[in-house]
């Protein structure tokens, strides 16, 4: 049985903590919501504000921007990741068993998890494959990472680095592969969904065949 999950958030990321306040949580859940409705460039604070049935200003007292609020819900969900990643893989002791436990982790079609009741982590999941990379591909990421606003995503690298180095101590590039293995499942199955020709998986719909390219680009890079 799983442990009951917090995550500590980086303050920097908010003015007001949303998840001491139910105007705050509703911030949290409506945001997800509407960012995979809309999608984030027609995401506003006034949209989201009136479906809430709030003012701007309150929301502008939880966070600076959207994109404060994009990144700390990536953070979440990034946090969330790696303790699923930690949780499965703990009682393996077989590193290759572990790494392709964590590729189907990472393909594998997310259900919402009751007990974070402003988190939807299914439609998060989609959000972080579809708008994920606009928490970093900005203009004053160096900045932001000055801040420690990626750590939950540099953690969960590491932690898939480790599981590499495990199965092979003399691999020379553990964190550029886990990068690459998470960025490549995410955008493997967008591309499969929405740009087919991009894959060898679109007329199936298939994530299982993803586990598969993923785990034959990953071993074959990092065999022996």
């Amino acid at each position: 049985m799983e442990i009951a999950l917090q995550i500590k958030m980086n303050e920097k990321l908010f003015l007001r903590n949303p998840e001491l306040s139910a105007l705050g949580k509703k911030i949290i859940q409506h945001s997800i919501q509407l960012i995979h409705k809309n999608g984030f460039e027609s995401f506003t604070f006034k949209k989201l504000a009136a479906d809430i049935g709030t003012t701007e200003a309150s929301i502008y007292r939880y966070f600076e921007n959207k994109h404060r609020l994009l990144i700390y819900i990536a953070a979440w969900y990034w946090s969330w990741l790696e303790y699923r990643v930690s949780v499965n893989t703990m009682n393996i002791k077989d590193p290759a068993v572990r790494l392709k436990r964590v590729i189907k982790l990472l393909t594998a079609v997310v259900e919402d998890d009751i007990k974070t009741t402003y988190f939807n982590e299914d439609i998060l999941h989609q959000i972080i494959i579809a708008e994920g990379t606009k928490a970093y591909l900005t203009k004053h990421v160096t900045e932001d990472n000055k801040d420690q606003l990626f750590k939950p995503y540099k953690d969960l690298c590491a932690k898939i680095g480790e599981i590499i180095l495990d199965y092979n101590p003399k691999y020379k590039y553990p964190k550029s592969l886990a990068s690459t293995l998470i960025e490549v499942a995410h955008f493997q199955n967008f591309f499969m969904h929405n740009l087919p020709s991009l894959t060898d998986f679109g007329k199936d719909k298939d994530e299982s065949k993803i586990v598969a390219f993923l785990e034959d680009l990953v071993f074959s890079s990092i065999k022996n």
